[in-house]
């Protein structure tokens, strides 16, 4: 029996005292040692839920069983760092290679540096030892007696070089004795987290690398790590497991000009929000915290997320704002206060929103919606430059052909029609300021070339901002619009009925010539014309502000592209905001728009406590009406302002929007680490589920019958099973038959389907 076996049974026994590991060391001569391993595993480890049991997984738990015996306890508590680039701070993978990086020789591409380069530098660096720690980001390579790695602390890598006859590893456990550090070495796998000491070098082919003397294994990755080459590509996955979409970025080789790596954008996100913080704090806001749970859902219009206190018993709501908590401050005395919030809104998901969001408000007393307006624009200029280094921000990218308007997973590609996908944004320019009656003039009818609905301009040539005034043309317009797809069908068949169309134009009347497309564009708006033509009724105040907005939000909002202030809106959409003393119906409010995107909401705030508790009541009658989203009465709030609030001005800043922007991200979920997400499905067949989606990428999978999909799953695992290294125990999980395999395949397809 060898010496490494004796050792083997050693640390077998005094790890192993149950019965299984007595009857093995039994029978010792029949059994290899990585045999007892297999055996072990199987007993102890292969039953550890949602970890996948192939040929990969298996062999990292082998690997780890084996390192238990060699080292002892494979999940120590720490790893002490060397503090040789700052002794203030433990070293890091990027610390060093930023120090130290200035050592490699400067070579031509294709050709080895000089060695006298590499003699003078390695006569520095030999004389540098470092304690490092990180995960493997490179398959070991072995050649022979010595071996290469990389490792990584997610920002940089380091080279690190292992020689057998000079590598020890160290045991983790009190005695902390040496081991073989090469047999230990042999036993890690791409992912694994390993501590090593020795000295730096350059190698002969340029590369600052430590040439390894001791080595400490820290922790294995029982799942094999991402594509190195490309990253992980489905969205959903990226958004569910953000932790492997952040190993997947570190290892990411292939990167497009500008493209940030997951963990890159999420260290900007930090960046802007120091910087927003650091304007604040500068100019004497205090930062406060407010309730995250409260009796009343009140401080915007949403719906809330309903929880319940059991010792309280009572109700309580998720904060959908923290406005009214900030504004009581501002009645107890404070002046200039702030908030970096969680909200939640119990409401639709899609590319701009998320139930829960990161909203920075802040209030000053004594200023006016104009004032905010200014320190806003400031603000977003300042964080923008202080982030990138300039005012010029690029955003948007053309998602892929197949997922333009699709659904994929859970992640939306919504564009607006004609809108382009890339816009160059210019901070250094005065932010645009327009009343929301300009905008839609703007947007539609002065700059309608990118607009979907720049056909109806032309039945409008008489249009100005003074039919923004009337409230029933108002309507007319806002009817016209959200029904047009109705008032179209009804103008083909008025045609089709006097023989202006065909009987064919008829049925296909979305796909007719320019000339019949004038003709039906023409009806539809006259029948629109002289529908609303019958009405005698004016549209109250409700109805009128609802029209306005829907407007705005469809004809100008997604083609506004570089910061604009949009002014002048509604009161009657705007309960929380003082009036305009130019004009009543007119709320002191503003929203700015970036990229087509929503990113602020301020105004003037109102504070005369009998207003405001009218306009609650409104709300309320709203509610009784059928709106879920309209506010509720809160009686504190208006025992509050009959104490006296200053006059000030507020604003709500959506972060997660506002980095969106910044690092040129499609999706809101791109921007938040851990966003919500439907529960995976777990079932009998999550095993084939790679089959299936490989399957549905062809051509022709959305026109086969459900027998057609299932015969092409049983053939592609057919293939599967048939590979070289496929174990026969694969064979039999879709069944012994050929019928029972296309009844499994039948089964997990409906599976999927749902």
């Amino acid at each position: 029996m060898s010496a490494r076996s004796i050792g083997y049974r050693k640390r077998f026994c005094a790890l192993s005292g149950n019965s299984f590991a007595r009857a093995a060391l039994q029978c010792w001569q029949l059994l290899s040692p990585l045999s007892i391993i297999s055996a072990l595993l199987q007993e102890r480890l292969l039953s550890i839920p949602f970890i996948e049991d192939n040929d990969q997984t298996q062999a990292r738990h082998e690997h780890l069983e084996a390192l238990r015996v060699l080292v002892g306890n494979v999940y120590p508590n720490k790893f002490e760092r060397s503090r040789v680039v700052d002794s203030g701070r433990e070293d890091t993978i990027t610390a060093v290679v930023k120090e130290f990086r200035g050592y490699e020789p400067q070579k031509v591409e294709g050709e080895r540096p000089a060695s006298e380069a590499i003699e003078l530098a390695n006569q520095e660096l030999k004389k540098i030892t470092v304690r490092l720690a990180g995960r493997i980001a490179s398959p070991p390579r072995v050649m022979g007696k010595a071996a290469f790695a990389h490792l990584s602390d997610g920002v940089q890598r380091l080279q690190v070089y292992v020689k057998r006859a000079e590598v020890m590893g160290v045991r983790n456990d009190a005695s902390a004795e040496d081991v073989d550090g090469w047999e230990l070495f042999n036993l890690l796998d791409h992912g694994d987290f390993v501590g090593v000491e020795g000295y730096l070098f350059i190698t002969k082919t340029g590369e600052l690398s430590i040439h390894v003397q001791k080595l400490q294994f820290l922790a294995k990755a029982l799942l094999p790590l991402p594509d190195k080459m490309h990253g992980i590509q489905d969205p959903e996955i990226r958004q569910r497991q953000r932790y492997a979409d952040l190993i997947a970025g570190s290892l990411k080789i292939e990167r497009e000009e500008g493209e940030l790596s997951p963990r890159e954008v999420f260290e900007r996100r930090s960046g802007i929000i120091r910087q927003m913080r650091r304007i604040l704090d500068d100019h004497g806001y205090v930062e406060v915290e407010t309730p995250m749970l409260t009796s009343k859902a009140t401080g915007a219009a949403a719906r809330p997320f309903k929880t319940r206190h059991n010792a309280l018993d009572i109700d309580l709501y998720a904060r959908i704002a923290p406005e009214l908590y900030l504004k009581r401050l501002l009645v107890g005395g404070f002046e200039k206060v702030y908030e970096l919030n969680r909200n939640f809104r119990n409401e639709g998901i899609d590319r701009t929103h998320n139930p829960e969001f990161t909203m920075l408000e802040f209030y000053w007393a004594y200023a006016d919606v104009k004032q905010m307006m200014d320190f806003c624009e400031k603000m977003i200029r300042d964080t923008v430059f202080k982030v990138l280094g300039q005012y010029h921000v690029q955003y948007g990218t053309k998602p892929p052909a197949y997922v333009i308007g699709q659904t994929v997973g859970q992640q939306i590609y919504p564009a607006p029609i004609g809108a382009p996908y890339t816009v160059d944004v210019d901070f250094a320019e005065p932010f645009d300021r327009l009343s929301m009656r300009q905008a839609i003039k703007k947007y539609w009818i002065d700059d309608a070339k990118n607009n979907h609905l720049d056909d109806l301009k032309l039945r409008m040539q008489d249009f100005s901002l003074s039919w923004l005034d009337e409230p029933k043309k108002v309507q007319l317009l806002f009817s016209f619009i959200s029904q047009r797809d109705n008032y179209r069908e009804q103008a083909a068949t008025v045609l089709r009925d006097d023989d202006q169309i065909t009987e064919k134009e008829w049925e296909d009347y979305d796909e007719l010539d320019a000339e019949k497309e004038e003709l039906v564009n023409f009806q539809s708006w006259q029948l629109a014309v002289a529908e609303w033509s019958n009405q005698n009724r004016e549209p109250n105040a409700e109805e009128y502000a609802a029209s306005i907005i829907y407007l705005f939000e469809t004809l100008a909002e997604p083609y506004i592209k570089q910061p604009t202030f949009i002014t002048d809106f509604p009161k009657a959409v705007s309960p929380l905001s003082k009036a305009s003393p130019a004009n009543p119906a007119i709320a002191e409010r503003f929203e700015l728009f970036i990229a087509g995107m929503e990113c602020a909401n301020g105004f003037s705030e109102l504070n005369d406590p009998k207003e405001q508790y009218d306009r609650f009541n409104d709300q309320m009658t709203q509610r009784e009406r059928g709106d879920e989203e309209a506010m509720i009465m809160d009686e504190d709030y208006i025992r509050a302002l009959s104490y006296g609030m200053p006059p000030a001005a507020g604003i709500g800043i959506g972060i997660d929007r506002f980095v969106m922007l910044l690092t040129n991200q499609p999706s809101i979920r791109d921007v938040i680490l851990f966003p919500h997400m439907r529960p995976e499905r777990v079932h009998q067949f999550s095993w084939m589920k790679w089959m299936v989606d490989e399957l549905s990428t062809s051509n022709d999978w959305p026109i086969l019958s459900e027998d057609q999909r299932a015969e092409r799953l049983v053939e592609r695992f057919k293939a599967w099973v048939s590979e070289a290294d496929s174990p026969p125990s694969r064979k039999q999980l879709l069944g012994n038959t050929e019928e029972e395999m296309l009844r499994t395949a039948r089964r997990a397809l409906r599976v999927f389907g749902d």
